[in-house]
């Protein structure tokens, strides 16, 4: 399929953001540690990166898996392509995270998980750790508890006729949501009661924007412009306090401004060639996954660094750690990820 350079500039961007709130923390701990005023950016809500992840991601299964529609083998050859794509590189950072604990428990800050929460934490199955928080061991994999539930209702839906998948997921979301929403004060127990928060409305979103696609829409360029300077002055608005930061207010402002970013990006017309600086994005783009899971080990090696060698400087730290994590992934995508997709893409018949 053809190169979708926005969309992979949007992936890149993604994860940077991501990095970015995680970063901002680990700075503040070395100001402390210097005894320094470190004040973190609020510009952008910057783990809204999520939000346009979950955009994206309904938007490249439809966009990708539409020879997948109406096909016998559709469903299977879905749910074992997700998983090579997905579990090796998870696995390994879920992985290298519980080792690193339970070597020094202290420097990570968390407390030695029970076996049951181990194994859900492998099987992307929601479960409250000793803090009562619903993470898994390595905290990033919470979105991907979400990501899998999609997959498989994705993966069921293709059982139907082509034409009734993204409806049927859509119901499915939807339900999920409302039945969460009309528990009221005794909300659904888990896992249904976390995958029913508003923020899976955001694959369906995404996925509107695949049909679309496919269904020939093509935007002008003055259109998109537009359409991404909203969508960033929403992302503005949503980094403020109050609604903005509940479940239904972030989604409300978050899941919008996504939607108008990928938008922007998947349907333009694509009559110029991208610049260099589309092109190196595009590069991260395909790393975004590798970035999300493996900036955290890359900024808190860094920061052990610099806190012993310069902990006031928390400019200097910032900057070199995003470095650090984009070459990190870079490294990891090619050397990790993409052979370990291969391999059990063919060991799957994928």
């Amino acid at each position: 399929m053809p190169q979708l350079y926005g969309i992979q500039v949007l992936r890149a961007l993604a994860a940077l953001m991501v990095a970015v709130h995680h970063v901002q923390g680990d700075a503040g701990f070395l100001a402390a540690k210097a005894g320094t005023a470190f004040s973190p950016s609020h510009a952008l809500p910057w783990t809204a990166g999520v939000d346009l992840f979950f955009v994206i991601s309904g938007f490249i299964m439809v966009h990708s898996s539409a020879g997948l529609f109406d096909r016998p083998e559709g469903a299977r050859l879905f749910i074992a392509r997700r998983i090579a794509r997905i579990v090796p590189l998870y696995w390994a950072a879920t992985t290298l995270f519980l080792l690193v604990l339970l070597a020094s428990p202290a420097l990570l800050n968390s407390e030695v998980p029970s076996l049951g929460q181990i194994a859900a934490s492998y099987l992307f199955w929601p479960l409250a750790n000793a803090a009562g928080e619903l993470q898994p061991i390595y905290s990033l994999g919470w979105t991907l508890n979400y990501e899998m539930l999609f997959y498989v209702l994705f993966g069921a839906a293709l059982l139907a006729p082509g034409w009734l998948v993204v409806p049927l997921v859509c119901v499915a979301l939807a339900g999920l949501v409302g039945a969460q929403a009309l528990a009221g004060p005794l909300p659904l127990p888990l896992p249904f009661g976390f995958w029913g928060q508003p923020i899976v409305l955001e694959f369906a979103a995404g996925m509107a924007v695949g049909l679309l696609r496919r269904n020939g829409l093509r935007l002008d360029g003055r259109l998109r412009w537009l359409m991404t300077a909203a969508g960033i002055a929403l992302f503005v608005i949503a980094s403020g306090d109050g609604w903005a930061q509940t479940s239904w207010g972030a989604v409300a402002l978050r899941g919008p401004a996504a939607l108008l970013l990928v938008t922007a990006a998947a349907c333009g017309r694509n009559v110029t060639a991208p610049s260099a600086l589309v092109r190196a994005l595009a590069v991260v783009g395909d790393a975004s996954y590798a970035l999300y899971l493996v900036h955290p080990f890359a900024m808190r090696a860094l920061r052990e660094v610099f806190l012993w060698i310069a902990p006031s400087a928390t400019g200097l730290f910032i900057a070199f750690a995003l470095i650090a994590a984009v070459l990190a992934a870079l490294a990891v995508y090619h050397w990790f990820e993409r052979p370990m997709t291969k391999v059990l893409r063919r060991a799957l018949r994928a």
